[in-house]
């Protein structure tokens, strides 16, 4: 059972998060936060996680700290629920197409976080989105899920497109890390025989 609950408490926020690797992509979203939420029912949805994300924030101030304790806690709750590790496909890679725009991911599911986001949006919102929270949500979901992750946007011009292929395109190459490789469903892949240190 490949499951997780975390929960985030600070003075800025309060996030609980629960998933379920091996689920449908069921989501249940609710961080105050629009467009997040967006993004998060379309990450569920195309990783075939099932996802229940719940946030209450200082959304008075900005949208910054919710965004980030929220990709903090997603992050925790994903390396949590991967376990041993053994079996998992460690490595996917995707490019995404978003109608114009088209974003490249690729994952290692190694327990050596890091993040390499290459973005670049035209305007500073999309709606009440700052779009620099983008990368802020993808450095915080990483560096806690204990992931290397590339993200690059090759082209588009639409932010709302550009923001989706980047979520989507984790969504996918997330499903494909995460799924238990029949052929060695009882190996963990590293020829150093664990992963997550």
């Amino acid at each position: 059972m490949r499951k997780a609950d975390i929960r985030r408490t600070t003075k800025e926020t309060d996030v609980a998060v629960a998933i379920d690797l091996d689920g449908t992509g069921a989501a249940d979203i609710a961080t105050g936060i629009g467009f997040l939420d967006h993004m998060l029912d379309l990450l569920a949805r195309h990783s075939r996680v099932n996802m229940k994300v719940k946030a209450k924030g200082d959304l008075h101030i900005d949208h910054h700290h919710t965004t980030e304790d929220v990709g903090i806690a997603l992050g925790q709750a994903v390396k949590r629920a991967r376990g041993d590790m053994k079996g998992v496909t460690r490595y996917a890679d995707v490019h995404l197409p978003m109608d114009e725009a088209l974003t490249r991911v690729a994952i290692d599911i190694s327990g050596r976080p890091f993040l390499v986001f290459k973005a670049e949006f035209s305007r500073d919102k999309v709606g009440e989105f700052d779009t620099e929270l983008v990368r802020e949500w993808f450095q915080a979901f990483a560096m806690n899920a204990g992931i290397t992750l590339h993200v690059e946007t090759l082209y588009g011009s639409n932010d709302h497109h550009i923001a989706e292929s980047c979520f989507k395109g984790l969504a996918r190459a997330l499903r494909a890390a995460v799924a238990i490789d029949a052929r060695a469903k009882n190996e963990v892949p590293s020829t150093k025989g664990r992963l997550g240190d």
